[in-house]
């Protein structure tokens, strides 16, 4: 498996980082992907792929509705922790390793494909998109959970893009409602909704450590914080509680159909 070099660098963060993404993980929680399914509508049986599922809480989560799922993953030590979730949990997953933007899928092999707080790593969004339609069969559904930036605000979204990549070299770029919309209809994919909704970041020193940063990258993180412009302050609600560092993050919950 060839990979360039944002795949390489995310293949690596979440190989080390695999064990911190179990169930106290924010990401074990799944009401998000709960509540974006009361837009969806599947077979009592559906295909579903989970692209980038990381410890697999979203694919476990239809696993555990009674759907075959397959939960793939740039990173080998992260669908280990899949699989050992699953037998925790008496489910039964596949798993295959591929990258987010060339799937080794018949086309119209899918109900359903999702990919959730993870598409910010994906070097081409544009080859995802086109092989998600790709493989999704007619009237099969597209639900995309991922941070995320409002439209028509490029410094504040270029401030989070460059927190961010400081945070977790790994990242390659978040993408507004609006991108991504455009990126589904070229495909074919019809957007259903595409709604953005804030959520408390807890604590910046969390923030670090759920992606090991370095000392010195969260040095320079502190010192965009401390010198964001007006823009970011007020689309983040950038402020300090109690001491510490706090900004509301934006995510946006993306349901399409294709067509």
């Amino acid at each position: 498996m060839k990979l360039d070099a944002v795949q390489q660098a995310a293949q690596e963060q979440f190989a080390r980082q695999s064990r911190n993404y179990g169930r106290s993980h924010i990401l074990a929680d799944v009401s998000d992907v709960i509540a974006a399914c009361a837009q969806i509508s599947l077979p009592q049986k559906a295909r579903v792929l989970d692209v980038a599922t990381g410890a697999g809480h979203t694919g476990l989560y239809f696993a555990s509705l009674g759907h075959e799922v397959t939960c793939t993953d740039l990173a080998a030590p992260m669908l280990e922790r899949v699989r050992e979730a699953a037998q925790e949990r008496g489910l039964s997953v596949e798993t295959r390793q591929h990258a987010a933007e060339e799937f080794p899928y018949v086309d119209a092999s899918f109900d359903l494909v999702t990919s959730r707080v993870a598409p910010h790593h994906f070097s081409s969004p544009e080859s995802f998109i086109r092989e998600t339609a790709r493989v999704l069969r007619p009237g099969g559904w597209f639900l995309l959970i991922d941070g995320s930036v409002p439209d028509h605000e490029p410094e504040a979204e270029e401030w989070l893009h460059q927190i961010e990549k400081h945070r977790d070299p790994s990242h390659h770029r978040l993408l507004s409602p609006g991108a991504w919309t455009r990126l589904c209809e070229a495909s074919g994919l019809r957007v259903q909704s595409a709604e953005l909704k804030t959520f408390k970041q807890p604590d910046l020193e969390w923030y670090f450590e759920t992606a090991a940063t370095s000392p010195e990258n969260r040095q320079a993180v502190r010192g965009l914080i401390a010198n964001a412009p007006a823009s970011a302050r007020a689309v983040y609600r950038l402020g300090e509680e109690d001491g510490k560092i706090v900004w509301w993050w934006p995510r946006l919950t993306l349901v399409a159909r294709k067509e």
